[in-house]
């Protein structure tokens, strides 16, 4: 009797699976790398942030804004991250994509007002979104605020900074 056949087969089959789990490897690689690449992101936009916010690096109307009720960001100050996180909140219905919403956890060097806090958290938000949208190449298909931003099959939003 002649064994090559079987040994064929048993490659073949071998080989089947193989591509097999190859496939449903890289789908999920893929579908991670795209989550990698937003949290990289976020963590360079929240960094931007940081260094306009903490270096009182306004634009004119922001520094106007700022001189007349929160003369506390016109000086230099300093802000530590302290954890960046994301959660999914199930499918948003208007783009039938994954939502994803981050959420910074911070704390600030020195005692500001609820409003000073926002404003800092607001800027913060504002350059991980900004991040996001350059990211994906999708600033032109957000706001002018990047909200919401979109991905292939993520659509992502913030969360207001938790004061800690």
């Amino acid at each position: 009797m002649e064994t090559t056949g079987q040994t064929s087969a048993e490659y073949l089959l071998l080989a089947g699976v193989m591509i097999l789990i190859l496939m449903i490897s890289a789908v999920m690689i893929f579908n991670n790398q795209e989550l990698n690449i937003a949290m990289s992101a976020a963590r360079s936009g929240v960094n931007d942030g940081l260094i306009e916010s903490s270096g009182a690096i306004y634009s004119k109307q922001a520094y106007d804004d700022y001189a007349k009720s929160k003369s506390n960001l016109l000086v230099p100050y300093s802000v530590e991250i302290v954890n960046i996180s994301y959660s999914d909140i199930g499918t948003d219905a208007n783009y039938d994509k994954k939502k994803i919403q981050f959420k910074v956890y911070a704390k600030a060097s020195k005692d500001f007002s609820k409003t000073e806090l926002v404003s800092i958290g607001d800027r913060i938000n504002y350059n991980l979104r900004k991040s996001l949208a350059i990211s994906f190449n999708t600033t032109s298909s957000t706001n002018k605020l990047y909200n919401p931003v979109f991905s292939p099959h993520y659509v992502f939003t913030t969360a207001n900074v938790k004061w800690v």
